[in-house]
């Protein structure tokens, strides 16, 4: 009897047992109801500033439930008269300082501020507008920020630093001038961010969007001297779902290559045949580097932000990165190099679409490492989120839609490629490779869930013709910088190293529908995985489209066609060197002091 009322916390009269909920919010949830609020993120620091999860506590009055532990026989109330006419005046204030141009803005359609005030009861402001409008900052090719919608709840300010460990917005000023800011008041594409688009997942209005290129596609559908090819990403078919009421992680690439067809697109190819490409390619570079010693641990380098973050906070780091390009800009080179022969069009009227969960595939595809000619690889990218509203504006049922298929021959790939969207996939893609290239004989096993989980940094080691290869597995910006600490202090030491700057991957990415559900990463993860079941063929090297391409066109694993196509070269974006001169587009790079080998490229 005295257990259970060590353990009781009274919400609304009713007993609820304590099973160890960092706060009052996380334990009034539990019961099924969910306390509005504008700055609560369970993965990010308890901030308290919207005030909109405030109780009442007998006996100590109304608190912010967030903040506040839960102690045994606290007897709680969640709606009181008091509580429900504080969380309107809250809104209202919000709302008198907001920009409320609500139909036209990108957020519309999820911003929470409107869903509080629908579901508030707030039908009317009664404080005057205090709103002085600021310019909007189109400056990065990822991101729009919009100071005029910014609530001020810190979200994005902590997801940056927290999760990323960048840094790149933070509060400024105080009191009225209070702002959430980039750095030295820049604009955000001036600064160090990375583009990765977490920050936009968690801002709750339209203060923080993605930069959206639907216009520039609708263009080229319409343009009959133009051939658009659509390239999709893997992990666009767990999420795009989302979008029309299917529940996370429901598989619906049927449906999707339906609309997309019905879109008019002419072509309709899957970059999990790219991503198969990639694992030969840096499966090849990865044995080679480990055979000579140099350039170890070796870096994945299919995660834009993550790249653009070495080039920015680790550039001594380069020589580590692999040389393949991401498994998306492989694909725009080899289109664009392949496809005006196979349908006897001119290369600069072959369009190639990226429809992608990534917002930092928006910058990558910008990069003039990625252009030829004056013609880009990728010509425009969108977001699952546009792919979606493209498919609304066009009024296709999408849920009615009867199942298509990809185009051949670049839309053929194996597991391999498909698990690329999840965090540990593109290592485990390699395993799959290099262990059976190794040990000269087929897999036994095809499954290598030591490199699957959910913790930021995991390790896993195999032993492969009498000698071990070490593995890290990394997601989040802020784990990656951990981990290269502890290499560079000898802590650990690895050969492999795959970082994906999003939580949990590519199906958390920055372009993905927000969802409030709150395990949709690991209904996202497990549909990626279960659609990778679904295929005949499971190792990269398997696939017979990419062993043809490389017979009849790329020749050699490695060889000069595809350095020219396959690959790239990386730059330093520090702003200062460590002796302290100013480092430019070409400056160089320190040699690494990670791993076995410290040659630089």
């Amino acid at each position: 009897m005295t257990r259970f009322a060590d353990t009781t916390v009274y919400i609304n009269n009713r007993p609820v047992v304590m099973e160890g909920e960092r706060n009052l919010l996380e334990l009034i949830r539990k019961t099924g109801i969910d306390l509005p609020t504008f700055c609560y993120q369970s993965d990010l620091s308890v901030y308290g500033s919207c005030r909109l999860c405030l109780v009442e506590i007998e006996g100590r009055g109304i608190v912010g439930s967030c903040s506040t532990p839960p102690e045994a026989g606290m007897r709680v109330h969640t709606h009181t008269e008091e509580i429900r006419e504080l969380r309107k005046i809250a809104i209202e204030l919000f709302l008198a300082n907001h920009d409320s141009n609500c139909p036209t803005c990108l957020k519309s359609d999820d911003c929470q501020l409107q869903n509080l005030a629908r579901r508030l009861g707030v039908d009317a402001v009664r404080f005057q507008s205090v709103l002085v409008k600021k310019p909007i900052d189109n400056s990065s090719p990822a991101i729009i920020r919009d100071p005029n919608k910014c609530v001020l709840c810190g979200d994005c300010a902590r997801m940056c630093s927290e999760i990323q460990g960048i840094g790149a917005i933070d509060f400024a000023h105080r009191g009225h001038d209070a702002a959430v800011l980039p750095a030295f008041g820049k604009k955000i594409g001036e600064v160090e961010c990375v583009n990765c688009g977490q920050c936009t997942i968690v801002c709750p209005t339209g203060s923080l969007c993605l930069k959206p290129e639907m216009e520039e596609v609708w263009k080229s559908l319409t343009d009959k001297q133009t051939y658009t090819v659509a390239a999709i990403a893997p992990a666009v078919r767990v999420a795009i779902g989302e979008i029309f009421g299917m529940e996370a992680g429901a598989v619906s690439t049927g449906q999707m290559l339906a609309a997309l067809k019905l879109l008019g697109f002419d072509q309709v190819y899957d970059v999990s045949f790219a991503a198969d490409l990639t694992t030969i390619e840096e499966g090849s570079e990865f044995l080679e580097r480990r055979s000579a010693g140099v350039r170890l641990p070796h870096f994945t380098s299919c995660c834009p932000a993550w790249v653009k973050y070495v080039e920015h906070f680790h550039p001594h780091l380069i020589g580590n990165l692999s040389t393949c390009k991401s498994p998306l800009q492989m694909f725009g080179a080899l289109l664009k190099d392949r496809l005006p022969d196979l349908v006897q069009i001119p290369r600069e009227r072959v369009k190639v679409v990226s429809i992608t969960p990534c917002t930092a595939k928006k910058f990558e595809a910008k990069r003039p490492e990625f252009t030829h000619d004056g013609i880009p690889d990728i010509d425009h990218v969108i977001t699952t989120i546009e792919l979606g509203r493209m498919i609304k504006a066009a009024g296709i049922q999408f849920n009615d839609l009867s199942p298509e298929s990809f185009d051949m021959p670049f839309g053929f790939s194996t597991s391999a490629g498909v698990i690329f969207g999840n965090s540990g996939g593109v290592t485990e893609a390699v395993l799959r490779f290099t262990m059976e290239k190794l040990s000269n004989k087929p897999l036994a096993k095809l499954d290598f869930v030591e490199v699957r989980g959910e913790s930021g940094i995991r390790e896993a080691s195999f032993d492969i013709g009498g000698s071990t290869i070490r593995f890290a597995i990394v997601h989040g910006l802020k784990n990656a910088k951990m981990l290269i600490t502890k290499i560079a202090a000898g802590k650990c030491a690895y050969d492999f190293v795959e970082v994906m700057a999003c939580p949990q991957g590519c199906i958390n990415g920055g372009g993905q529908p927000v969802n409030h559900v709150y395990n949709y990463k690991q209904l996202r993860t497990r549909g990626l995985f279960t659609a990778g079941k679904m295929f005949h063929l499971h190792k990269p090297q398997d696939n017979i489209m990419v062993n043809e391409c490389y017979q009849q066109y790329l020749g050699d694993v490695g060889g000069a066609k595809a350095q020219q196509l396959l690959h790239t070269h990386y730059k330093n974006r520090r702003r200062q060197t460590e002796d302290g001169v100013a480092a430019g587009e070409g400056a160089g790079v320190a040699p690494t002091t990670i791993g076995k080998g410290h040659e630089q490229q």
